[in-house]
């Protein structure tokens, strides 16, 4: 998948825990997980919103477009 999610760094930088986030963000633990692991294909922008505001970031902290280095979508 060419998108990555850096939620795991933002979460650092913020010395927060997934579950802590979870708490505060209203999301589950298991659809948070699933996004920092790049497991999902999608995401609300109110999610996100949410996200950005909890951790202090833009959501271009959190995903990162990557070139494909095999050429394969």
């Amino acid at each position: 998948m060419p998108i990555r999610i850096n939620l795991d760094i933002e979460l650092a930088r913020n010395k927060m825990s997934l579950t802590e986030l979870s708490e505060r963000v209203g999301v589950s633990m298991t659809n948070l997980s699933l996004l920092k692991n790049g497991r999902v294909k999608a995401i609300r922008f109110s999610t996100l919103e949410s996200i950005c505001r909890i951790l202090g970031c833009q959501p271009g902290d959190l995903l990162e477009f990557v070139e494909n280095d095999q050429g394969v979508n």
